[in-house]
């Protein structure tokens, strides 16, 4: 596995496997669903790899990996989920080039980054199982860059309820009385 490391990144050529199944209803012909990933998988566009039946597994596509120092916490719940994932984003082909309607356009470890490119509703977002190689890869460069802070419960100011505020204002406003204190002095008109 060929990767480039800086000691704040990382970047490994990684493949996305996408497989297509027959759709169940009418407005739906094909569901495109990610299912694997090959790290340092070549370049590929939508290669057929295998076929059982109706069934066809396609090499959809090789992006570029990249691991992030600031980013270290989002790795962390990807490897800790119950079953370890990375996350594959297809996004619409805006070419028409893709026999699927869909593009590779990222795969990232960060659990994070996937959970902020689902919340805009136009792309596929699917978590893959990591392949050991991967996940010895992205655990290494957690372990070079997580720092792990203890919690620091936040203590409130303590208010004194009780306090008067007579005279509180800003003194950079001119005024001949405070805004905050109650009228005491108003005239009442005699009512008869």
């Amino acid at each position: 596995m060929s990767s480039r490391t800086d000691s704040w990144k990382r970047e490994l050529p990684v493949g996305a496997v996408v497989r297509r199944t027959p759709g169940i209803t009418r407005w739906a012909r094909d569901i495109w669903t990610p299912v694997a990933v090959i790290p340092g998988a070549p370049e590929a566009f939508w290669k057929e790899m295998v076929r059982n039946g109706d069934v066809v597994d396609y090499h959809a596509g090789t992006v570029t990996m990249e691991l992030f120092r600031a980013d270290v916490e989002g790795y962390l719940v990807s490897l800790n989920m119950a079953v370890p994932s990375v996350w594959v984003v297809l996004d619409r082909d805006t070419t028409g080039q893709s026999p699927a309607g869909w593009v590779v356009t990222t795969i990232t470890a960060s659990a994070h980054e996937a959970l902020d490119t689902l919340d805009s509703g136009e792309s596929i977002v699917e978590p893959v199982p990591i392949p050991e190689s991967l996940a010895a890869w992205i655990k290494e460069f957690i372990d070079m860059h997580f720092v792990d802070e203890p919690f620091k419960k936040r203590r409130r100011d303590r208010v004194d309820v009780d306090a008067v505020e007579e005279g509180k204002g800003d003194p950079r406003i001119r005024q001949e009385s405070d805004v905050y204190r109650a009228p005491t002095n108003i005239k009442k008109p005699n009512v008869q």
